[in-house]
C-alpha cells in the first residue's frame, strides 16, 4: 500500500483496499532538549537501510523490492546496496498534499514559461510524467534568548551654512548625526527555526520552497512514507545548530536596532544567552525530477505541500544565437532606413524590392 496525498489513507493500487490513517488532530509532537541530540545516545535512534549515489552523494531509502533505479536528485543510475545508517529518529513530517499529477503540471507550467529553454526540455516537459516524492530531511530550533547590548543612537540635525556659487553667496542645509550612547537588553523567543540538513538539493532551490506550514506537521509514522523515499540527513545536528543560531542571530541584530531607533544605529557590543534550547528532525515533502542534457544533470523541484516550483535551467545555444543574429539584422535595418532619411535622399527608388504600398 502506498501514502495517498491529500487523503491521510493508505491505497493499494492493485485492489483498491483504504485504510484510514487517523491522526488525530490533538496529537502533540515533542521538542528533544539541544542537550539530548548532542549527547551520546540521548535522543532516540533508528537504523535504516540507505543507498548512496556515487554521483551526488544523496543519501536515501529504498523500497525493499526495488534493486536499482535512478537518483532522484541527479538521475544517476544506481543499485541498492546493503548499507545501513544510524540516525536521530524523525520526529514529524509534512505529509504529501499534492498529487503527483499536479506537482506534474506546476512544473510544466514553469517550464513552459522558460525563454530560449532547448526544445528536448519542453518534450521531457511535456511527456515525463514521473516525479519523484522524496521527504527531505530539516533541522528545526526552538530558544528563548536574552540579549545585552551597547552601542549608539544617531539622530539627524541641520546645521546651515553658506556657500558661494555662481558668484552669489547661498544659505544651505547641510546634515549632520548627533550620537548618543545608548544600552538595553531585548529577548525573542525563536519558534522553529528551519535548517535544511542535507546538501543533495542546492540551497537557493530548497529556500524558494519556502515558505512552510509547520502547523501541519504530524507526527512521524512509516506509512506515511509509503510510496515514497526518505533522504537521510548529512547534516549533522551540531553543524544546523551553528546554522540556527547564525540565523537567529540576524534577528536579533535588527532587534537590537529597531530598540536604539533613531535614524541610524550603531552597536558596539551585543552579548546573547540562550535558553531552553530544543530541536525536532523532520521530513518535508518535495516532488523532484532531474534532466540530463549534454552530460549535466538539472534539477526541478516541487513544494509537495503548496505547489511552488523552483529549478535549474539548461539554455539553447542555438536560440541564443539566433535571437542574437536577429537583433543584429533588425538594428541593421533600422540604422541604413535612419541614415538614408536623415541624409535627405529618403529610401532608394524601388526600397525593398517589395509592393507599392511598403515603399511608399
Amino acid at each position: 500500500m502506498r501514502f495517498d496525498p491529500g487523503g491521510d489513507q493508505l491505497v493499494c493500487d492493485h485492489c483498491g483496499n483504504v485504510e484510514k490513517l487517523g491522526r488525530h488532530p490533538t496529537e502533540v509532537i515533542d521538542e528533544i532538549a539541544i542537550a539530548e541530540g548532542l549527547g551520546a545516545g540521548g535522543a532516540e535512534t533508528e537504523e535504516t537501510q540507505v543507498t548512496d549515489c556515487p554521483n551526488c552523494g544523496a543519501r536515501f531509502e529504498f523500497d525493499p523490492a526495488i534493486h536499482a533505479a535512478e537518483c532522484p536528485f541527479c538521475a544517476t543510475p544506481v543499485v541498492a546496496d546493503t548499507g545501513t545508517d544510524r540516525h536521530i529518529k524523525p520526529a514529524a513530517l509534512v505529509p504529501f498534499k499534492l498529487e503527483e499529477r499536479v506537482a506534474h503540471r506546476a512544473m510544466t507550467e514553469w517550464l513552459g514559461a522558460l525563454w530560449f529553454a532547448p526544445n528536448g526540455l519542453k518534450r521531457y516537459a511535456r511527456h515525463n510524467e514521473t516525479l519523484k516524492g522524496i521527504y527531505v530531511p530539516y533541522w528545526t530550533f526552538d530558544a528563548q534568548t536574552d540579549t545585552a547590548y551597547s552601542g549608539a543612537r544617531g539622530d539627524t540635525y541641520y546645521e546651515t551654512r553658506t556657500v558661494i556659487r555662481d558668484g552669489k553667496r547661498q544659505q544651505v542645509q547641510v546634515p549632520k548625526i548627533r550620537w548618543t550612547p545608548r544600552r538595553g537588553r531585548v529577548r525573542r523567543f525563536f519558534d522553529d527555526v528551519l535548517v535544511l540538513a542535507s546538501p543533495s538539493l542546492p540551497k537557493t532551490h530548497t529556500d524558494a520552497l519556502e515558505p512552510w506550514d509547520l502547523s501541519g506537521l504530524a507526527p512521524y509514522a512509516p506509512q506515511y512514507i509509503a510510496g515514497f523515499r526518505a533522504e537521510a540527513y548529512r547534516v549533522s545536528l551540531e553543524d544546523g545548530l551553528v546554522e540556527a543560531r547564525r540565523r537567529m542571530d540576524a534577528v536579533i541584530a535588527r532587534d537590537i536596532r529597531m530598540d536604539i531607533g533613531g535614524d541610524r544605529q550603531r552597536v558596539d557590543h551585543a552579548e546573547t544567552t540562550m535558553t531552553d534550547v530544543t530541536f525536532k528532525h523532520v521530513l518535508l515533502p518535495i516532488w523532484v525530477a532531474a534532466y540530463r542534457y549534454q552530460g549535466r544533470s538539472f534539477r526541478f523541484v516541487v513544494n509537495g505541500q503548496t505547489g511552488r516550483v523552483q529549478g535549474e535551467r539548461p539554455w539553447s545555444k542555438w536560440k541564443i544565437a539566433a535571437a542574437v543574429l536577429a537583433a543584429l539584422v533588425v538594428a541593421l535595418v533600422a540604422g541604413y532606413v535612419y541614415a538614408m532619411l536623415e541624409g535627405g535622399g529618403g529610401l532608394p527608388s524601388g526600397g525593398f524590392g517589395g509592393p507599392d504600398w511598403l515603399n511608399d
